[in-house]
């Protein structure tokens, strides 16, 4: 009995072995290749469905410089504004459209019946105080050069250089002028109405102030 000789398996003898190996290969990769480049990108990118997620480091410092709302910022404003505020009696030395520069610390025009008018004409007999301090109380008379604003509108009392003004006032910052010549001086700016030191104040803070009411002039003004 003769035996057949087995076949020879070879690459040779199935070229399309080959071909089969390679485009199963393929394959694989064409499955696996998008996964991979999905994975990668959602490691990269932070999911927007978790609320955990810390934001970028330029959102963080935006969000903490707006954390303190401005309802708070103004109070605190406001309680400055008070704890500030100065008994302004004084001589007027310069008449400016933005206001008065007043030299003050002439406490004996709060004698009556001076103390009855903000405005005091200038032929009244008043002297300032050498050695006066001013002191740190709400209230307290003021002392040196000043810029007083928000003064009380009046037909009947128009302020004129070297007239006297007694009028409570509250800080609103600092103002230049024009004293003699080309020389500038700066000064501490009050304002006879507190809504308006509230606004100026907030305004160089960078507060957003809450919608206030209309100013209402000093009550010294509603007797003129």
């Amino acid at each position: 009995m003769k035996t057949r000789p087995i076949p020879n398996l070879s690459r040779g003898t199935f070229p399309w072995l080959d071909l089969l190996v390679v485009a199963a290969v393929l394959a694989m990769f064409a499955v696996q290749l998008p996964a991979a480049r999905a994975q990668t990108n959602a490691s990269a990118i932070p999911s927007l469905q978790d609320g955990n997620a810390s934001p970028p480091p330029e959102d963080a410092a935006s969000r903490s410089s707006l954390a303190r709302p401005s309802g708070q910022g103004t109070e605190e404003i406001r309680a400055k504004c008070i704890q500030g505020r100065r008994t302004i009696c004084g001589r007027i030395l310069k008449v400016l459209p933005e206001g008065l520069v007043v030299e003050c610390g002439y406490t004996n025009l709060l004698r009556p019946p001076l103390d009855r008018s903000w405005l005091v004409p200038g032929t009244v007999q008043a002297a300032r105080e050498p050695n006066l301090v001013e002191g740190n109380e709400p209230g307290c008379v003021c002392v040196g050069l000043v810029f007083l604003i928000d003064i009380p509108k009046s037909r009947s009392a128009k302020p004129k250089p070297y007239d006297y003004v007694v009028i409570q006032a509250y800080p609103a910052g600092q103002y230049t002028y024009t004293s003699a010549g080309t020389m500038q001086r700066t000064v501490r700016r009050f304002a006879a109405v507190l809504q308006t030191a509230i606004l100026m104040n907030c305004d160089s803070a960078g507060v957003k102030p809450p919608m206030m009411a209309p100013p209402q002039a000093p009550a010294a003004a509603r007797r003129n």
